[in-house]
């Protein structure tokens, strides 16, 4: 049964609220916004129809208070909540308590969240569908000395997980057995602080892995797609840099059978909505069921541009209760597309996150950029939440297209007043490695370090700043024959120096 939904409350922040809020507009329906303190200001605030305070900055003060939030949205008439990523977005009991309270959650089932939401149980509801596994074991340590029989067996270098979460806490790699009892009572305490949970288990270390994840959509009526694969290989401490769609190596046939096992694990929890199936493809091709994430991806921008599919306006068609308006032979790959995360992080103090005020913030244009952003010029940015301040999309026709448009826009993206990872997205650009597609998720411990990677190539591109700063004060400045002037012209860099020297 199709219901229409007339008002969306956006349960986040950032850029992601912005994202959903633009694709509800665009789809005619109206917005309400929630905002601690420290974001009253914020673009997505301002950019929705309504807008509640949720209470002081802190997440468990503001954006994790699930009763409060859908209060909100009640006393709003809201007919759904969308809740972006992270924070609530793969809550089960938010989940189900937005649906006892008569609304529409914007994501699958509870249900469903359940079943893929510890690695363990998603492990074990994969593997009834033949789907490839890493050797390990399949319920948690209970016995650390039952434990390290295991992973004898299997073979170090091996994995000790946390089956709740992400992001790279509670992970620890044991290299040999006389660390493995240390190693894994460290990931046990670390899994207890980060997710209330020091459930953990055993897998055997992939060397050399290609982190690749396959992007699935669901309706409610059993139609379920693979919207081909993302890259994101390029991490630092666990958590990705930089993602490509498609992945540089992946065969049609390859593609074909990651595809179908992701699908296999979505109907596998009768998945509705957008999610992703992440996998680990090893030197040999061969690949291995990581987990599945039950909601919308930060990355999930390059896959909208290789496709031509709105995720978000999908999303909010099924769960209005609209079939799927294309099957799986209907997709094809066009071009392709890479994403920088611009976070507000040293480089060359072990990506180190920053806070400050964005004292110039201009975003880069033209043909194949993309700029998904919640901050603009003169705001803060708050300690309380991640780091990311904006995600920087490329588009070509080919994956050297994307990489040259990646650099332009670099280029032109000024941010000063903090750190940001800009100049190392340029660094990953220029990389060989890189640029012939071969690396793993090793890539930066092995490639960069701030002793070792030349600092001074990581300047920003002085040239490219002082055009876009002068068009910014030069503005409407026209020439005799009433033509606006050339902002790119020497007079403008010239000034900009001698400006920068008088400072």
């Amino acid at each position: 049964m199709i219901k229409p939904i007339k008002k969306i409350l956006v349960a986040n922040r950032g850029e992601i609220a912005l994202r959903v809020i633009r694709a509800a507009k665009d789809l005619n329906i109206a917005t309400v916004a929630v905002y601690s303190d420290a974001d009253r200001n914020a673009l997505h605030v301002r950019t929705a129809n309504e807008a509640v305070r949720l209470g002081p900055p802190p997440s468990n003060q503001s954006y994790l208070l699930g009763d409060k939030i859908i209060e909100a949205a009640l006393a709003k008439g809201a007919d759904a909540i969308h809740p972006g990523y992270g924070f609530l977005s793969e809550n089960a009991a938010f989940a189900r308590k937005v649906k006892e309270a008569g609304l529409i959650f914007i994501g699958p089932t509870a249900e469903a969240m359940d079943m893929m939401g510890g690695k363990l149980s998603a492990k074990e509801t994969a593997r009834k569908y033949n789907v490839p596994m890493v050797p390990g074991t399949d319920d948690a340590i209970t016995d650390i000395g039952e434990a390290k029989r295991i992973a004898d067996q299997i073979g170090y270098p091996v994995l000790v997980k946390a089956s709740a979460g992400g992001g790279g806490k509670g992970m620890r790699v044991v290299n040999n057995g006389d660390e493995f009892e240390e190693q894994t009572r460290m990931a046990m305490s670390e899994a207890q602080s980060a997710f209330g949970d020091g459930a953990v288990f055993l897998e055997k270390y992939v060397t050399s892995p290609r982190h690749i994840e396959i992007q699935v959509l669901a309706d409610n009526y059993g139609n379920t797609v693979y919207l081909f694969e993302r890259e994101c290989s390029i991490q630092r401490r666990h958590q990705k840099l930089v993602e490509e769609a498609p992945s540089a190596i992946l065969t049609p046939e390859l593609r074909k059978r990651m595809g179908e096992s992701a699908v296999a694990v979505a109907k596998a929890c009768n998945y509705t909505g957008a999610g992703t199936v992440e996998f680990l493809v090893d030197d040999k091709l061969n690949y291995y069921f990581l987990e599945m994430n039950t909601r919308l991806q930060v990355e999930h921008p390059v896959t909208e541009m290789i496709t031509g599919i709105d995720l978000v306006k999908e999303q909010i068609r099924v769960a209005e209760g609209h079939k799927l308006s294309f099957a799986q032979n209907d997709l094809k790959i066009i071009g392709h597309a890479i994403e920088l995360r611009v976070c507000a992080e040293d480089p060359t103090n072990n990506f180190l996150p920053e806070t400050g005020k964005l004292e110039h913030y201009v975003r880069p244009q033209g043909p194949g950029v993309r700029v998904d952003d919640g901050f603009e010029e003169g705001m803060d940015i708050p300690i309380y939440y991640d780091p990311m301040i904006a995600k920087l999309i490329a588009y070509g026709d080919s994956r050297e297209q994307a990489i040259e448009r990646m650099k332009r826009a670099i280029g032109e993206y000024v941010v000063t007043g903090i750190s940001t990872t800009l100049q190392f997205g340029k660094w990953v650009m220029n990389h060989q490695a890189f640029v012939d597609g071969k690396f793993d998720t090793g890539f930066i411990p092995k490639y960069y370090s701030p002793d070792t990677t030349p600092l001074q190539e990581l300047k920003p591109d002085e040239e490219a700043i002082a055009a876009v700063l002068a068009t910014q004060i030069f503005g409407a400045e026209k020439t005799s024959n009433g033509l606006v002037a050339n902002p790119i012209g020497q007079t403008q860099t010239s000034w900009y120096r001698q400006r920068k020297s008088l400072r």
